[in-house]
């Protein structure tokens, strides 16, 4: 079943532990750094807008590209709220278009560890390459090999809130290097309190190292610039759960 379909209604629930604040603060400080203050910014993977709201309200002129039509359908209610102008497209990452080119793109949340191919993960940052402006910085994180098999490993994760509960079967394949999780989602009626709707999805992630992500964005155009843990400045190490790279344009 596709991801993200019944899980779209409760995935703001279920992420208010993710410093999404915290994150932004993060990325607009990087940004700055590297000059760019304004323009055109693309979030791919954007889901319910979390992140998009956030650097818009930074002043970025946002475009989110997101697969689910669920999850933008919420990201949409989010800007109708904000009054932000945002600019969603129902995309695949793989196969994502723009108009012209932007300042940046980031990719936040371990959306590119759903890209199971490292072929189309290189085409993902051929993409990237190709509608970043000259210079334009490409921000991403994802999930380590250690996380998928120390943290996650073959956990049973269960959550009970009022309005809706999950639980989170993860296996992970050493061998092969994914990880997959089955997800039961139990999300309570608007209008019949009483009343639950079961819903089941399955999510598959591959593990990448650090070595192979910088091959593929040199392989694809763009230039490796710096890596840390998670969203700090600090090296990653071996038990790293989340590792951010940065990375430039280098010609088309």
């Amino acid at each position: 079943m596709e991801a993200y379909t019944g899980f779209a209604a409760v995935y703001d629930i279920f992420m208010d532990n993710v410093p999404y604040k915290d994150w932004a603060d993060y990325i607009q400080k990087l940004l700055r750094e590297y000059g760019i203050e304004d323009g055109l910014v693309l979030e791919l993977g954007c889901g319910t807008g979390s992140m998009s709201e956030r650097l818009a309200g930074f002043g970025y002129d946002m475009i989110g590209v997101d697969f689910s039509g669920e999850m933008l359908e919420i990201a949409r209610e989010k800007q109708e709220e904000s009054g932000h102008d945002i600019l969603y497209l129902m995309q695949d990452m793989r196969q994502f278009e723009l108009y012209g080119t932007v300042r940046a793109v980031i990719c936040v949340c371990d959306s590119v560890n759903y890209i199971t191919e490292k072929e189309e993960l290189k085409e993902v940052f051929r993409l990237v390459n190709n509608y970043l402006d000259p210079g334009g910085l490409f921000f991403f994180d994802f999930n380590t090999e250690y996380k998928y098999r120390k943290i996650l490993g073959t956990q049973v994760i269960a959550e009970d809130r009022e309005e809706c509960s999950f639980i989170w079967d993860n296996y992970y394949d050493e061998s092969e290097r994914l990880n997959e999780y089955e997800l039961t989602l139990f999300i309570q009626e608007r209008e019949q309190k009483g009343l639950y709707r079961k819903l089941q999805e399955t999510h598959l992630q591959r593990a990448y190292t650090l070595t192979e992500m910088k091959r593929l964005l040199e392989a694809s155009g763009l230039c490796f610039t710096a890596a840390y843990d998670a969203y700090t400045k600090k090296p990653p190490h071996e038990e790293s759960e989340r590792i951010c790279i940065i990375a430039a344009e280098r010609g088309k």
